[in-house]
């Protein structure tokens, strides 16, 4: 899988990305966040990731939803409408010339005014958003053996604690699995819920494929805009799936297994805990689903074009504060 290569020259202090916060545009690396606000402090903070490709944004309007629900989930109000966070994305890729980006978006609450309670309903809430070259979860040698995966003995925050479908920075437990993975020889970890079900891995949602039916977990991950689109994808190729609850041994004894992200798009694997799968190799119909899926791509699916004209656009604005 190429990355394209950028469309447009950046300024200098644009090359390695550009970023937004709280009204003002700056290259990516001077982009900061006060250390007395809740975000940094409480990881007060929700976010969502868009993909663009080859000068195309990836389901953004999907994306924009997904955020918004999420910022009304944790009673945050930005002042930025929809429609003004979509032009800022865009004007973010054309500052920085990108052709492939990994645009990030947050909403994170600030310090409260002197006098207040350093309680969350007394602190303002406040947009960054920030895009830099394409990312992706897999590198290239994972896409050509197959993920290695491990089911991990650290449990996944419940959903009574922390609802999954908000997307958040909670990420102690997804965190002290990657080590665990990392110790165990693998190249990620997928985490059970405390029933014993499959969630979701550090950054991805998770398929497993049984006689040809594809399965992804029915509750304790994110709703995936990816994991969406696989499921569209299924239907096109006239291939079952069922969102349902998978446990640890028919995850483990699957005929295929997959992940998938913004970050990377379908990304199949070829070991869980040490079991091959498919010789080793990533299995025929993941393969199938990840070709589909960047032939669709290329092809202008979901696509919203960036528009580079926004780069000449750029407005001066107080430091957030």
């Amino acid at each position: 899988m190429q990355t394209p290569e950028k469309t447009i020259p950046a300024a200098p202090e644009y090359e390695s990305g550009a970023a937004y916060i709280d009204g003002a545009f700056m290259p990516v690396i001077q982009a900061a966040i006060p250390v007395l606000h809740g975000g940094y402090r409480r990881s007060d903070v929700t976010y969502d990731v868009v993909g663009v490709w080859d000068g195309n944004f990836f389901r953004l309007d999907d994306h924009i939803a997904r955020f918004r629900a999420s910022i009304r989930a944790l009673h945050m109000e930005p002042a930025e409408s929809d429609a003004e966070i979509i032009e800022i994305l865009h004007r973010l890729v054309a500052l920085a010339g990108l052709r492939s980006a990994y645009v990030s978006m947050e909403c994170l609450r600030g310090a409260p005014k002197p006098g207040l309670p350093r309680h969350p309903a007394n602190c303002r809430s406040y947009l960054s958003c920030h895009a830099i070259p394409w990312q992706s979860v897999a590198t290239h040698e994972m896409f050509e053996r197959g993920m290695h995966l491990m089911i991990s003995s650290v449990l996944r925050i419940p959903p009574e604690s922390f609802d999954p479908t908000v997307k958040n920075f909670h990420w102690g437990d997804l965190t002290r699995s990657m080590f665990e993975a990392k110790a165990a020889g693998a190249d990620y970890s997928v985490l059970l819920d405390s029933d014993g079900n499959i969630t979701e891995g550090p950054g991805f949602n998770v398929f497993c494929i049984r006689d040809s039916v594809v399965v992804c977990p029915a509750r304790g991950a994110l709703k995936g805009i990816t994991q969406k689109s696989v499921l569209e994808l299924c239907d096109e190729l006239g291939l079952k799936s069922e969102v349902r609850d998978i446990t640890a041994e028919e995850f483990r004894n699957a005929d295929e297994i997959f992940t998938c992200t913004t970050a990377g798009g379908v990304m199949p694997a070829s070991r869980i805990d040490g079991r091959r799968l498919n010789n080793d190799r990533p299995g025929p119909i993941s393969t199938r689903l990840k070709d589909l899926f960047w032939s669709k791509r290329t092809e202008g699916w979901h696509a919203s074009p960036v528009r580079y004209e926004l780069a000449a656009k750029v407005a001066s604005c107080p430091d957030p504060s």
